[in-house]
């Protein structure tokens, strides 16, 4: 895998009116990964990727894709990136195949060029039992991924994939992030922004968290995890003894602990090692007895509300 960026973004700037909504961003993507975009809403993730898709121009900073900027060359940067809705922009008249076939003929390939590439597309992405239906008899989850492989068209360098899996079920997700996997595997870089952190704890290669105009934090999802330390949950077998458990972590990890429910309570430890017996142990002392006590790393949820330190995202 090459380890140069495909994606530049230097100091992006982008105001509507008296809305800043880009102050100074800077993204760099490697080529051949996946690059998780988060943020609440109005951070700027939307707006970072139309400029770097060439739908809006910037009012400053310089942006790249694939060393070409992505104003003044405009034209070729087109060339190399595809961009792929969280709603399918399929004809639902036509098949499978012919859909295929004719985002090939838009693309300007021949008319055998677009049937070749229309047949090994759908024996690629294993939609070859279903290329001579209607797409509207497809599932949701079909017609995602017949949206996904018609950005495929070309052979992108770069995809941006907007929100791919919003409203579909585990098994079309799951679909969705297998096909993800093989475009990488075979050398695509996607930029990929998500409502579902799980989705880019599943996918992305990098993550970054974009919020009020600027990426505050990159960094692989262990890495971003390993920031805020692990966890430690206690579940409680007598719900009154909440408050005396909660005071017997907030000695131990010297952070203010949180109560999930009524029976259960959780804090972030800091770093350096801890042994559950003696976690049990500290328990004791206070008269607080555990049903249940164990150490777990944070989800990427608790890492995005620990650094927004807001509830929504985009």
């Amino acid at each position: 895998m090459m380890t140069d960026p495909i994606v530049v973004a230097e100091g992006l700037h982008k105001s509507f009116g008296d809305t800043q909504a880009l102050r100074g961003l800077d993204l760099r993507v490697m080529r051949g990964t996946v690059c998780g975009v988060l943020g609440p809403n109005g951070a700027g993730k939307t707006t970072a990727v139309r400029i770097l898709a060439t739908l809006s121009d910037p009012d400053a900073g310089p942006a790249r894709i694939a060393g070409y900027d992505v104003v003044r060359e405009a034209g070729e940067v087109r060339e190399r990136i595809a961009l792929a809705g969280q709603h399918a922009a399929v004809d639902e008249k036509l098949t499978g195949r012919g859909n295929l076939r004719m985002f090939g003929r838009l693309s300007h390939l021949s008319r055998r060029e677009a049937h070749r590439r229309a047949d090994e597309l759908l024996e690629r992405f294993s939609l070859v039992d279903a290329a001579d239906r209607q797409v509207s008899g497809y599932s949701g989850g079909m017609r995602r991924r017949l949206d996904l492989i018609t950005s495929l068209i070309l052979r992108p360098e770069v995809l941006f994939l907007d929100e791919p899996t919003t409203g579909l079920d585990p098994r079309s997700r799951g679909e969705i992030w297998d096909s993800v996997r093989e475009l990488v595997a075979d050398g695509t870089t996607v930029l990929l922004t998500t409502q579902y952190l799980d989705e880019a704890d599943q996918l992305a290669d990098d993550i970054a968290v974009v919020d009020h105009g600027r990426v505050i934090t990159t960094g692989a999802p262990d890495e971003l995890k390993a920031t805020i330390g692990d966890r430690l949950d206690v579940e409680l077998e007598d719900p009154a003894a909440l408050q005396r458990a909660a005071a017997v972590l907030k000695a131990l990890a010297r952070s203010e602990p949180t109560t999930t429910d009524t029976d259960r309570v959780s804090v972030a430890l800091p770093g350096g090692s801890f042994r559950l017996a003696d976690i049990v142990r500290e328990l004791d002392r206070a008269g607080v007895a555990a049903a249940d006590v164990r150490l777990r790393r944070p989800t990427l949820d608790e890492v995005f509300l620990r650094l927004t330190d807001r509830k929504e995202l985009v």
